[in-house]
């Protein structure tokens, strides 16, 4: 799981309009389940509080998923803004993004 989650943080949280977009998404009381499509990876919301992460390949007109990870909520906010601090964003909170 380690190696997806480093992997999908480096790939997508890369600007503050990449980051805004995805913690938005995942903020969002009013979005429950549903799937926010990155520049390489997918963050499929199951519900309110857990989270599946993703890379999505296209093969022959068909999707392909080989590797995921499931991810709570809290544990995926704190490590998109424990990157995106080092990165130099600005960090957003619940607030914000509702």
């Amino acid at each position: 799981m380690r190696e997806i989650l480093s992997s999908f943080l480096e790939t997508e949280i890369t600007d503050q309009e990449y980051y805004d977009g995805i913690i938005q998404f995942i903020y969002s009381a009013n979005i429950r389940y549903g799937e926010y499509e990155c520049n390489q990876f997918v963050v499929k919301k199951m519900d309110l509080t857990n989270f599946i992460v993703f890379e999505e390949y296209v093969i022959d007109e068909k999707r392909e998923i080989h590797q995921s990870f499931s991810i709570s909520k809290s544990s995926l906010i704190r490590a998109i803004n424990k990157f995106a601090k080092k990165q130099g964003l600005r960090i957003r909170n619940f607030e914000w993004a509702n």
